[in-house]
């Protein structure tokens, strides 16, 4: 199922609703129609109560649309694309391509949810009490649904990420400290504490004061303490994407061979290639120790095998400024990038001497990558990870850590400087 059903887009933002969604859904509908029975609708059927029960829940939902909509629309004015908004159990979220370029814009974006519901939550509940004389159901409605907002608000207000709260505070300090990332680390630090203390005072009022909402707020508390430790792996990727450089990951996929060379020497390599089912190496031309580019398959293809020994290597050059490539001392993070866009996923490495020292793909970046961090996997799912020229395990969410830090390029530059 992956992020859930696409209901329908709005202004090209498409509205997903995860499987867990229903899960919660019914407990709410339960919830409300528990409390107007006891209240209000004490003297209502019972399919009734039920009805404004459900009513109320999808109308809760529809708050955390609006909440997440509120994200969603500045974040397209401040030219952020949004992928797409998704309600599940713990209530909505909007994913977006990549953060704003500068911390006001990114506060911008945090602030527009909160900001959404506390208007919300102040025209519902101001409206509560006219309505009160005139339908004592919908006054009621209207003071749960404004309540609820308020909530809403309140709770993302708190400091601490993955909540809107925390992204602000992570905003301010990235535009006092002029450093995203350090911004990061204090808005995950307050996170993490944020959780640990829900945990906590959850567990209390389970065990202690006998009450059904501790349990709530350890599944809150536990939610942040995951979502925060992912934010905290992200903060360790993009560290070591930043401080390894290509040299560190560098493998050799290519051969050298002397331009005066039969093609029939490339249709030799190729077999051995198959033998060794460890894909084609690049082949790169050399005339008298000098670079002078490279050839591909294609005259093997286009001509007849007769003439595979009259023609030589040379007479079907490219130049090698048509190979992807990256220089050796650029950090990984760029090649991470570079990589997404290469069409064999694999790049040329050049020294600061301009000249070719090895080739660098998805598999040798993975490979130092889980080096620095200490890790390593079973030697039959690096094999075939690199078969497929893939991330190993764990690490394919590479490409989307990079797009995190492409929106601040400026700032990782004036880090590492």
């Amino acid at each position: 199922m992956g992020e859930g059903w696409e209901l329908l887009k709005i202004r090209g933002i498409p509205l997903r609703v995860h499987p867990s969604w229903f899960v919660i859904l019914a407990l709410t509908t339960v919830m409300f129609q528990a409390q107007l029975s006891a209240g209000v609708g004490a003297g209502l059927a019972v399919g009734v109560t039920w009805g404004i029960g459900l009513l109320t829940a999808l109308l809760m939902f529809v708050s955390v649309l609006l909440h997440e909509l509120g994200h969603s629309l500045v974040a397209l004015h401040e030219g952020v694309k949004v992928r797409s908004i998704t309600l599940f159990l713990m209530g909505g979220v909007a994913r977006v391509e990549k953060e704003c370029s500068t911390a006001m814009g990114s506060l911008r974006v945090a602030a527009a949810g909160p900001l959404v519901s506390l208007v919300l939550a102040g025209l519902l509940l101001l409206s509560a009490p006219s309505i009160q004389s005139v339908n004592p159901l919908l006054a009621n409605l209207c003071s749960q649904l404004g309540g609820l907002n308020l909530v809403l608000a309140l709770f993302n207000l708190l400091p601490g990420l993955p909540l809107d709260g925390g992204l602000i505070l992570k905003s301010l300090v990235w535009q006092f400290t002029g450093s995203r990332s350090r911004g990061v680390q204090v808005a995950t630090a307050s996170g993490r504490a944020l959780a640990l203390t829900a945990i906590v005072l959850g567990l209390y009022l389970f065990l202690v004061a006998k009450s059904g909402g501790g349990l709530w707020l350890m599944l809150l508390g536990w939610f942040g303490l995951g979502a925060n430790r992912g934010q905290t792996q992200m903060l360790v990727l993009q560290k070591v994407l930043q401080d390894v450089s290509v040299s560190e990951a560098t493998s050799r996929r290519f051969r050298v061979l002397e331009s005066d060379q039969p093609l029939r020497r490339l249709s030799q390599i190729r077999l051995q290639d198959a033998e060794g089912q460890r894909g084609q190496d690049w082949i790169l031309i050399c005339r008298a120790g000098r670079w002078i580019g490279w050839v591909d398959d294609q005259p093997l293809r286009d001509l007849p095998v007769q003439q595979w020994d009259r023609q030589s290597l040379e007479d079907h050059l490219k130049p090698l400024d048509q190979l992807p490539s990256i220089a050796d001392k650029a950090p990984l993070w760029q090649a991470v990038k570079a990589l997404e866009q290469a069409p064999d996923g694999r790049l040329l490495v050049f020294s600061p001497a301009g000249l070719p020292s090895g080739t660098i793909d998805r598999m040798d970046v993975g490979e130092a990558v889980l080096q620095k961090l200490g890790v390593r996997l079973p030697p039959p799912i690096l094999e075939e990870a690199r078969k497929q020229n893939a991330y190993p395990l764990g690490l394919v969410m590479l490409p989307q850590v990079v797009e995190t830090m492409q929106a601040s390029e400026s700032d990782l530059a004036r880090e590492s400087a």
